[in-house]
């Protein structure tokens, strides 16, 4: 049986689009379409993006856009791209084909790693945004190239956690602390090597906006009850967060107060 969230206080709001739920996710890597469609639905996500050079985007094949829950906001991504051009003209193709101005950027620097060339995506970015596209930049989680995604005009930026499909979870949780201290008023989605549903909700602790994620849930054994747990993380992650947590302490500090008690 599917739990209940409690809806956010907050919309998630991305070009001035809200949405509800604060995960984004993938349509790579599943088993089948069937697989695909049930793990969506139990994700509760209204935003999925698609990799634009890897589908027939004139549907003279069948392909995984045949099987998205229309209700789904689709976000293409330029997944694939090894420079600027390459994913300037692949941003073009996506609006031209599916009619839409979001666009997650991405701009490959290592085919090892697949670790993304800043250069390269800030120079996509800027001509990008001159032309009307709703720019959320996957980038390393560096807080200096934060800054010029954003002065470029980038709805949001979207810092690596670690390496693409790695499953390695959070790697350097002090560089995500430290950019959303100092870009309080950006959006931040952390993008790229969540394994398992503690590290959505770490990312959300430490302020994220919202996470996208694919491998983790595609590759699950169950990735339907793996999309649940991603959904519930992230909204005890974010709820977390509001709350704001205790301060660390060296030391024990009694749950109890001493004052008062009966000697």
């Amino acid at each position: 049986m599917s739990t209940t969230v409690p809806a956010a206080s907050e919309q998630f709001e991305i070009g001035g689009r809200s949405f509800t739920s604060r995960l984004i996710i993938g349509t790579g890597k599943y088993r089948s379409f069937a697989e695909m469609k049930q793990a969506h639905r139990a994700s509760g996500a209204e935003l999925v993006t698609v990799a634009v050079r890897r589908v027939p985007l004139d549907r003279s094949s069948e392909s995984f856009l045949d099987h998205l829950d229309p209700a789904l906001a689709i976000l293409p991504n330029t997944a694939g791209c090894y420079t600027a051009e390459e994913a300037i003209r692949t941003a073009r193709l996506a609006r031209e084909a599916l009619g839409t101005d979001l666009l997650k950027l991405e701009v490959i620097g290592d085919e090892t790693t697949l670790f993304p060339d800043n250069e390269q995506t800030l120079a996509a970015a800027r001509v990008l945004v001159k032309e009307g596209f709703i720019v959320l930049p996957y980038f390393s989680d560096d807080l200096i190239m934060a800054k010029k995604l954003l002065d470029a005009g980038c709805a949001a930026v979207m810092p690596l956690a670690a390496p693409i499909g790695s499953g390695l979870g959070i790697q350097n949780p002090a560089n995500l602390r430290i950019m959303r201290e100092q870009l309080p008023d950006a959006t931040i989605i952390v993008d790229a090597g969540v394994g398992t549903a503690s590290d959505a909700a770490i990312a959300m602790e430490l302020g994220a906006d919202a996470v996208l994620m694919n491998t983790a849930i595609a590759e699950a054994r169950d990735s339907a009850k793996m999309a649940e747990a991603m959904k519930l993380a992230i909204a005890a992650g974010r709820l977390a967060y509001v709350a704001g947590r205790m301060p660390k302490r060296l030391y024990a500090s009694a749950s109890s107060p001493s004052a008062g008690v009966v000697r």
